[in-house]
């Protein structure tokens, strides 16, 4: 019975990786031991209790004001502990954390195999995005299966030398994740965002947290956001502002106090995939929510100058606007106004998944262990399923 050590530490990677653990257990073929780092802790246990998950070991890394070095050397020792301990078949890690490259340096020390899910993103600047850029390439350096959302991300790691017979395009199990927890009946705790949602009133929602954008992008961000608010008294904006004390501060200072202006804590995944679903439009700096909203049929301006995921740019429903004021609110006039603009990009086809990313990371993981004698499946753009 293969033994697999999943590692994640904080939201997105928990979201991600929380079907694929859920499905992993329901295997009898496979003993499946969690760990998790909580590099983020707070944000971290909310996905947890979502998705029921109880993991066997938790390091408790997060410390107020942890710089990367601090996170990275927590992880490593953390981790060592429990690789040795378990010895697992395979380590499965996700993404561009700094625990997904850690882990994966972790398994290289043990000689233990590594599988990478979202494997092959590449923006080609190591310093954006920072730090994840890198963590994923160095993570990549590292694995021994990758697992790539799409042929995009698949011939990323072909140019860098990866044995093609390494590489399995599973879809995005952020997908698989957000099919499961979008419900058009679902009811918002907090009254603010209920009498929002249940009012039919159209809002664009904001999310924007990125180091890269800490300082003079972030308030070039604002305020054009500012001014989109002023300009559309009949749309609200709801920003769930990101706990960073940076973050908070520059909000509060620009948008704290518009009446078109909703700022609220960060909101568990249940409920912000919810309000992402009632969206009008989707501003953002996350990775995540360019791949989730356009499988909702939201229209994505990116707050970013690269993206490590041009597949939805190409299709046309997510757009790069960086950080300049003037482009943001152009832009997003343009999409607001102009109700052909709006339609070609919320009709776009999503190129990321069909929410079947995990049974083909399980595909993969049979073939590797010699369970299966069939060639995994691969996912493409239009759901079809082939051969490789």
């Amino acid at each position: 019975m293969p033994k697999i050590l999943t590692i994640f530490g904080t939201r997105p990677e928990a979201i991600k990786m929380a079907p694929l653990v859920t499905a992993l257990k329901r295997q009898p073929e496979y003993e499946t031991v969690v760990a998790v780092s909580a590099q983020h802790r707070e944000m971290l246990d909310q996905v947890l209790g979502l998705f029921h998950i109880s993991p066997d070991y938790d390091l408790d890394i997060m410390r107020h004001g942890q710089s990367l070095t601090q996170v990275t050397s927590r992880v490593l020792n953390g981790l060592e502990e429990v690789i040795v301990k378990e010895q697992p078949d395979m380590i499965l890690v996700h993404g561009d954390t700094t625990t997904t490259f850690v882990a994966a340096l972790a398994g290289y020390y043990q000689q233990t195999a590594v599988g990478h899910v979202e494997a092959g993103l590449r923006t080609g600047n190591k310093y954006s995005p920072y730090p994840e850029e890198m963590n994923r390439r160095l993570a990549g350096a590292l694995t021994d299966l990758h697992f790539a959302p799409t042929d995009e991300a698949r011939d990323n790691l072909l140019a860098e030398g990866t044995a093609p017979d390494k590489i399995f395009v599973t879809g995005n199990t952020v997908i698989d994740a957000l099919l499961t927890t979008v419900d058009k009946r679902f009811q918002f705790a907090d009254p603010v965002l209920e009498e929002l949602t249940a009012s039919g009133k159209k809002f664009l929602l904001l999310t924007a947290h990125r180091r890269e954008n800490w300082g003079k992008p972030m308030a070039r961000i604002f305020r054009a956001v500012k001014r989109l608010a002023d300009n559309h008294p009949e749309m609200a904006v709801v920003f769930p502002v990101h706990k960073n004390p940076r973050v908070r501060q520059l909000a509060h200072e620009i948008l704290g106090g518009h009446a078109g202006v909703v700022l609220i804590e960060p909101l568990d995944y249940q409920p912000f995939a919810n309000l992402m679903d009632r969206s009008q439009l989707v501003l953002t700096d996350s990775g995540g929510m360019q791949e989730e909203a356009p499988s909702l049929g939201k229209p994505v301006l990116v707050l970013r100058d690269t993206t490590e995921r041009p597949e939805a740019v190409v299709a046309g429903t997510v757009r790069l606007v960086g950080t300049d004021e003037e482009k943001i609110f152009r832009q997003a006039e343009k999409v607001l106004t102009d109700p052909d603009e709006y339609a070609q990009m919320a009709q776009a086809t999503n190129p990321y998944g069909d929410g079947q990313a995990c049974k083909r990371i399980i595909q993969c993981l049979d073939y590797y262990f010699g369970l299966r004698s069939e060639q995994p499946m691969e996912f493409n753009y239009s759901g079809e399923i082939g051969k490789y």
